[in-house]
């Protein structure tokens, strides 16, 4: 199928206008039901639009999102690569005030009182809601990767949330000297966009191979193998021969420290001197689920008939932060995910009809100019976890005609589902 605006859209409607509204919702003598969402990513502001355009006024829609800008991870990689441009994966969420009424409040939520059926927010407000969506991501586990915590971030950067890390962690790449040694710790899963650390590696070689084609590139990889790892390989061997370096746990690639001070990396025992080190450490739900008892171990159980939390039916929750079976953490599974999610929201609140459950997800990655590849699957919700139905993924060997549509497939994706999330 080839992706542009309009396919993945369908036949969406057109929602009544709305406007910003004051960032506070009052509970009293309030008539409307009210879905308060936490999170304006792939899941959250799907979730928003889709609830608002498709109640037609019948509820109030409140976004919490404490950014003003958001950058999309996925693609973010391409932007280190020099593909894009930092403003082309960054969005704005004036079109869902003006055109869906939604309430977009620009505060951090730091609470949920499940009981009172509230949001605290960083600015000493309270939202009300009758049903709660909460997509928040990704954070990060302490200790995951010893010598590293957030205080280190701003020398070894994680870039796997979009923005001001992508622009650091891309500075310190053209800063690199001459011949000098990029290090990634890659992460164990699961982890955000399984394919995300191998494209990156993929985008940093391109632009090393263009800028500085003596130096090197040292993965420490705790995995035994990872997604599209065969293409990659492939792709690294004939495009970046030599450059590129992955150590697995067989040979101490789950052994490793860093020094963020010293600039170093310890591979099992071995010291490497690193001139940029981008640390991707191992990764849990966002913040706030732990916060709102929502989370078993790192991740928030959901039912994937209607993604509502197993530990409060009154809260549904989306993408990244979930354990909901076979589907990866990435920005389509999180927007797909939104929409059963709006569903289920509307039926509670409205009467209106849900239907059974089905999801999609695919990934792209870019290896170097015009090479796309992709891996996806469609899915379906049991009682026990959204299922894997069937899936797809590219082959080694295809012409470069055949991987470049690939690529311009992805490129339409994103055209998409960055219209489907913010309108």
């Amino acid at each position: 199928m080839t992706f542009n605006r309009r396919t993945f859209l369908g036949t969406a409607g057109v929602a009544a206008a709305g406007t910003l509204a004051a960032p506070m919702v009052q509970a009293a003598g309030h008539g409307k039901p009210r879905v308060v969402v936490i999170g304006g990513g792939a899941g959250g502001a799907t979730a928003a639009r889709y609830v608002a355009k498709d109640s037609k006024g019948e509820i109030d829609v409140t976004l919490i999102e404490p950014t003003r800008t958001y950058y999309t991870c996925f693609f973010s990689n391409l932007y280190i690569g020099g593909f894009r441009d930092l403003s082309s994966i960054g969005h704005t969420y004036g079109g869902l005030a003006s055109d869906y009424g939604i309430n977009v409040v620009h505060d951090w939520a730091t609470g949920v009182d499940r009981d009172a059926k509230t949001v605290a927010l960083a600015g000493g407000g309270k939202v009300p809601y009758d049903r709660l969506i909460i997509s928040p991501g990704i954070d990060f586990v302490d200790g995951a990767v010893p010598g590293w915590d957030l205080s280190a971030q701003g020398k070894m950067p994680h870039a796997y949330k979009a923005g001001t890390q992508s622009e650091l962690l891309k500075r310190q790449l053209m800063a690199m000297p001459q011949g000098g040694t990029y290090v990634m710790v890659a992460p164990p899963n699961p982890y955000r966009c399984p394919p995300g650390p191998y494209e990156r590696i993929s985008m940093v070689a391109h632009y090393l191979k263009n800028n500085n084609p003596t130096a090197k590139i040292l993965i420490a990889d705790p995995k035994p193998k990872f997604s599209k790892q065969a293409l990659f390989e492939e792709g690294w061997e004939k495009h970046y021969g030599g450059m590129i370096e992955r150590i697995g746990p067989d040979f101490g690639g789950e052994n490793v420290s860093v020094n963020a001070a010293d600039m170093t990396v310890d591979i099992d025992g071995e010291v490497v001197k690193a001139d940029v080190c981008n640390v991707i450490p191992a990764q849990k739900a966002g913040a706030i689920c732990d916060a709102a008892a929502l989370t078993e171990g790192n991740w928030a159980p959901v039912s994937g008939h209607t993604m509502q939390s197993r530990l409060d039916e009154n809260i549904h929750i989306l993408g990244d932060a979930t354990n909901q079976g076979d589907m990866p953490k990435s920005g389509y599974s999180a927007n797909s995910q939104a929409k059963v999610a709006a569903m289920a929201v509307r039926g509670a609140l409205t009467g209106s009809k849900v239907f059974p459950a089905k999801f999609s997800n695919t990934c792209w990655s870019l290896i170097e100019t015009n090479d796309g590849i992709k891996v996806g699957a469609s899915y379906k919700a049991t009682d026990e976890k959204i299922a894997k139905v069937d899936g797809f993924i590219s082959q080694t060997g295809e012409d470069a005609d055949l991987r470049q549509r690939t690529y311009e497939e992805s490129v339409g994706w994103y055209a998409g589902i960055t219209a489907d999330m913010f309108g």
